[in-house]
């Protein structure tokens, strides 16, 4: 499958498990790949056939400032769910990365990466599964 990526969506949001981020909030920043056939798009170059990759960097920072959660994994899940439901995604990798995690420690960033698969789909692409092509 041929990839689609976006990376470094960032948008401003309140989720975490503390009464300080819910309440003061802080920027998250996102990472896509989406693995899809671009083959149909790219013989008629007709945008409707292919992900329309402006609409899902709205939907995702949409989904950043919209409804807290406690954990980025569930962010990270709902972001793979709506990604899931573009034709013609077939598999996503999400990255949410936590640049101002409340951590009392020096670091760069905290994220959390997920794999998820359309229904229907094998198990998501592992990148060092050759045999897989």
């Amino acid at each position: 499958m041929d990839r689609v990526a976006l990376r470094g969506l960032r948008a401003r949001g309140n989720h975490g498990v503390l009464a300080r981020e819910r309440a003061e909030g802080q920027f998250f920043v996102v990472d896509l790949v989406l693995w899809l056939d671009t083959r149909p798009a790219a013989e008629t170059d007709d945008l409707t056939r292919t992900v329309h990759y402006g609409e899902v960097a709205e939907e995702v920072t949409a989904l950043i400032a919209g409804e807290p959660v406690d954990l980025i994994e569930t962010l990270a899940q709902r972001i793979a769910d709506r990604c899931l439901k573009r034709e013609p995604v077939r598999e996503v990798e999400v990255t949410v990365h936590k640049p101002d995690a409340p951590i009392t420690v020096p670091f760069q960033d905290v994220s959390v990466t997920i794999r998820r698969a359309a229904a229907g789909e094998p198990t998501p692409h592992d990148p060092t599964d050759w045999s897989r092509g």
